[in-house]
């Protein structure tokens, strides 16, 4: 039995989901219907749609600063981050805040993990000092999903290229790339490769207004991906299986409208977040929140907000009976119940992370939102204290 949805849902968790663009929609549904042929067939109308998403893979490089002969599509971020970790045989370095999608990878492979600071941030001085001669990839995310936190990306990059020069120089013939999953960060922070530094990038079409199940991997030129998934030759004979031309349409238009509205976007949002902040602050007195305390140094539109002795799954519940909708975390971390392995490693107490909420805006969520968000929260949380002080006594 489906449950009806209520009819004023406040949603507040854009970093686990987003919905469809209607440009994104009405870009996709021709390949779904009148265009449905298989790219890789060999009548003028199929050569048409393998033109389009030829097409569409050019617009994904251009908004990265990339070629398109360099981009790989995938089903997803995950897949491209586990693509990203098999380009390289050596050991690999990830942050300790990275996707379950790549620590697994790492961690598996026999890599190591490196340390954040309290608000998240990578280690650069520890990096520095596991930037051994065996490591032939770092991966360190752009923007974190769950606190927030934009990595500097760019001063690693320095690092990994001070290593390489040092490498080169001493006659070490090992190879050393910097990866860097992007997913969450697209539409806030840019992602332009050459900017930024990196050999390799990942990103989502899920969370720019896209589809689900479309990601891709840009690579630079010199490296050799390493085919996860075999059979017919699609992407150059990196990622078999037909393509999902509606897909990757709808990507390329999300993403482009994505970087448009980028700087409008963060604006209006960054006020939003320091409103809403400010309004659970003013509520709850020792509510902590995570990540970066800089403004220009975590995503705009995320709030993660812990409550001492409070139960973050039975808050998701009441919040849920009052028609909001927020998340606990990663929402693969979340499906399994258990503790945030990004809030291990910020060393946050397991008293406090019980308690924790991420609350994430988007494009629908106006400032009336916020407000009766942040008063049902409140609310919620106050209760939920109650309800542990009574329990607490009957024991």
């Amino acid at each position: 039995m489906i449950e009806e949805e209520p009819a004023d849902v406040i949603y507040l968790d854009y970093a686990a989901a987003t919905p469809l663009a209607n440009e994104v929609l009405k870009a996709m549904a021709p390949y779904w219907s009148e265009r449905f042929y298989n790219p890789s067939a060999p009548y003028a109308l199929a050569r048409n749609v393998r033109a389009d998403y030829e097409a569409a893979r050019a617009r994904l490089a251009h908004v990265v600063g990339g070629r398109p002969g360099n981009v790989t599509l995938t089903a997803g971020a995950t897949e491209a981050n586990n693509l990203a970790l098999a380009s390289v045989e050596g050991h690999v370095l990830a942050c300790a805040t990275e996707h379950e999608s790549v620590l697994e990878r790492c961690v598996n492979g026999g890599g190591r993990v490196v340390p954040v600071t309290k608000d998240g941030t990578i280690d650069l001085n520890v990096l520095k000092t596991m930037l051994t001669d065996d490591v032939e990839l770092v991966s360190v995310g752009l923007a974190n999903g769950e606190i927030g936190t934009i990595q500097p990306v760019r001063e690693v990059a320095s690092l990994v290229r001070k290593e390489r020069m040092r490498r080169l120089e001493s006659g070490e013939t090992t190879p050393l790339l910097l990866h860097t999953d992007s997913s969450q960060a697209a539409g806030y922070v840019s992602v332009n490769v050459s900017s930024l530094g990196v050999d390799l990038m990942t990103l989502s079409a899920a969370k720019v207004y896209g589809p689900k199940q479309v990601g891709m991997l840009w690579h630079a030129d010199g490296i050799a991906l390493r085919s996860l998934v075999q059979g017919g030759g699609q992407e150059g004979g990196i990622r078999s299986g037909t393509e999902n031309v509606a897909g990757v349409i709808g990507f390329a238009c999300a993403l482009e409208l994505a970087e448009r509205l980028r700087s409008k976007e963060v604006r209006r949002l960054r006020k939003l977040t320091s409103l809403l902040r400010g309004l659970i602050a003013e509520g709850v007195s020792d509510v902590v929140f995570s990540g970066p305390t800089q403004e220009g140094r975590r995503l705009p539109g995320l709030v993660h907000a812990s409550f001492p002795e409070a139960d973050a799954r039975r808050l998701v519940i009441a919040l849920e009976r009052r028609g909001v909708c927020v998340g606990t975390g990663s929402a693969c971390a979340a499906s399994r119940m258990r503790t945030s392995h990004v809030l291990k490693a910020i060393e946050m107490s397991e008293e406090v992370a019980q308690g924790s909420l991420r609350l994430s805006l988007g494009r629908a969520t106006s400032e009336d939102d916020v407000r009766r968000a942040a008063t049902a929260i409140v609310e919620c949380v106050c209760e939920e204290r109650v309800r542990s002080a009574k329990r607490r006594e009957r024991a």
